[in-house]
């Protein structure tokens, strides 16, 4: 089979290529893998590292890459898109912009993350139309570009055939099974929400919840891993994403951030240091540096996902974004939310999940509403729709940093909106 790497000349990349140079006891037979990105410079040396990691793994695939999308995409069996509009640059003003309301700045929520789905829907959605005329027609398009939830509605609105993945779940999935020395494939998570907005509401081993134990055992451990306070994980009874610090954390992330540099401007220097090595014709295999690159088990996660999508996994569970079609009873059935799901030829479909208390629906009605809303700004334009999002945010929520943030977030982002020009 072929697949596409659209933003394949991410320095991420080659933890994606070792995944699929790894992990052939899937039984996904990989022929061609095309990496595809428009700075041809960097995607020649990410390209030339991948095909020697596939090398030094003895795969028989092909690495390639082009900077043409039309090219790469001809004959994909499968398309991931890791894309990223305006590069660190942007993503640091994501992460910046909002501190000066007094709002978290981060690229996937709050007004950050508003100003990248402004910037990415588009881009994403031309890839998807250029996919749907080149690649075979039952290929899947597998979405890891952030906000990946608002994007993967996006997509399935516009009718592809996709579907959202993040990293989240499966790095629950692993620490579970090392505290309770299990492999990673004995447990089986009840992980429920929004993208960047999930719970772990059970973790299954046999059939046994041993959420309970893990909580009971390992409390202040979990409550660091995902920077919260112990109180807050046995309050709730269950283990919330790291991305629940913007929300249960919200002031003292903003002061934190306020006084050290953006995450954008180390990932800079991260990338700059690892095109330096990957230039390096002997490396084989990938730096220890890359896993400060974030996206743990990313390349995991996608192997899994797309040897499920091909019939290889019958049995498999996948964390990933679908529509809610029910899942959720208090949410419409076009939300597209982060579930727990079985994965087949035919596509994901949701596992059964345990009803979510009170509190956490309030947030998921709340956030699913700003992402309906952020679609749209992302589809049709206009200031008031991006006033609209913002005010409908729980992390934002006020008439006046509304007007403000709409403001910074159109100015920062003109280049790369047209409409705001």
């Amino acid at each position: 089979m072929k697949i596409a790497v659209v933003g394949g000349g991410s320095t991420y990349t080659p933890e994606l290529v070792d995944g699929f140079a790894r992990l052939r006891d899937t039984g996904l037979e990989v022929d061609e893998l095309a990496l595809i990105d428009p700075a041809g410079d960097r995607l020649e040396i990410v390209g030339g590292f991948s095909r020697r990691i596939f090398d030094h793994h003895g795969h028989p695939g092909r690495v390639t890459w082009t900077t043409s999308a039309d090219a790469g995409l001809d004959g994909a069996d499968a398309v991931i898109v890791q894309l990223r509009v305006g590069g660190q640059a942007a993503r640091i003003s994501d992460e910046t912009f909002p501190l000066a309301c007094g709002c978290v700045g981060q690229e996937t929520t709050g007004a950050g993350g508003l100003a990248k789905a402004l910037r990415t829907v588009p881009v994403v959605l031309d890839v998807a139309a250029r996919a749907a005329k080149r690649a075979n027609p039952d290929a899947w398009i597998i979405d890891f570009t952030n906000p990946v939830g608002i994007v993967t509605r996006a997509l399935l609105d516009a009718g592809h055939r996709a579907v959202g993945l993040c990293n989240v779940a499966i790095g629950f999935q692993r620490r579970f099974a090392r505290l309770l020395g299990v492999s990673p494939d004995a447990v089986v998570l009840d992980h429920v929400g929004l993208n960047h907005l999930t719970w772990e509401q059970a973790a299954y081993v046999d059939g046994v919840d041993r959420l309970p134990e893990l909580l009971a055992d390992h409390l202040d451990e979990l409550a660091g891993e995902v920077g919260l306070p112990a109180t807050v994980l046995s309050a709730l009874g269950c283990v919330p994403s790291y991305y629940l610090r913007y929300f249960y954390c919200h002031d003292l992330v903003v002061r934190e951030e306020r006084g050290e540099s953006t995450r954008g401007q180390r990932v800079a220097e991260i990338e700059a240091e690892l095109l330096e090595m990957y230039r390096d014709v002997g490396l084989t295999t990938k730096p220890e540096l890359l896993g400060q690159r974030g996206g743990a088990f990313y390349s995991e996660a996608a192997v899994g996902l797309i040897a499920a999508l091909r019939g290889l996994d019958p049995d498999g569970v996948h964390s990933v974004n679908v529509r809610n079609d029910g899942t959720l009873p208090f949410l419409p059935d076009e939300s597209v939310i982060e579930v727990s799901a079985r994965v087949g030829p035919g596509g994901p479909v949701a596992c059964e999940v345990a009803p979510l208390p009170g509190d956490l629906a309030g947030l998921v009605g709340a956030v699913a509403g700003y992402e309906r809303l952020a679609v749209d700004a992302a589809l049709r334009g206009g200031r008031q729709r991006v006033y609209r999002a913002l005010l409908a945010h729980p992390l934002v929520g006020q008439h006046e940093y509304a007007e403000t943030l709409t403001d910074e977030l159109l100015a920062a982002n003109s280049q790369h909106l047209a409409w705001a020009r």
